[in-house]
């Protein structure tokens, strides 16, 4: 995992600790209803531990009892968190979708990574997460963010 703060950002003892604390809104890019997809059941859990999912699809109505949007630009609340489930060369768009809308934090999933978007996301001030399960990474810090 690879995580990349924008200039001027204080490094915390754990950034990602404090990001799950701090930010509870979560666009998930890519997201599936098929519940054998890891985008499902990675999703499902941070649901369950309360947090805001919002699903990104353009192949989706609902996931998770949430309706489904076609793109970031089409939901209608701010969004902390971008959640991208998509393939590495799919993810420069998200990333400029997730500039344009304010977003704080764009996260790549475990296995994904683009340095020059993560680059250009860097540059425009947000923190950003490559190869690395937001669920993983949450149950390591379960105990710390309650």
């Amino acid at each position: 995992m690879r995580v990349t703060l924008p200039d001027g950002a204080q490094a915390s003892a754990d950034i990602i600790l404090e990001l799950l604390k701090k930010f509870k809104t979560i666009a998930v890019v890519g997201l599936s209803s098929n519940p054998m997809r890891s985008s499902f059941g990675v999703t499902e859990y941070m649901q369950g531990e309360g947090y805001r999912i919002i699903p990104v699809n353009p192949n989706e109505r609902e996931v998770l009892g949430e309706k489904s949007y076609a793109r970031l630009e089409d939901v209608p609340e701010k969004i902390d968190i971008v959640n991208i489930f998509r393939r590495a060369e799919e993810v420069a768009p998200v990333v400029e979708s997730a500039i344009r809308i304010g977003a704080k934090v764009v996260w790549m999933q475990q296995g994904i990574e683009n340095r020059e978007a993560a680059e250009k996301a860097r540059a425009a001030g947000l923190v950003v997460i490559e190869d690395g399960c937001i669920l993983v990474e949450h149950r390591r810090r379960s105990i710390e963010s309650k």
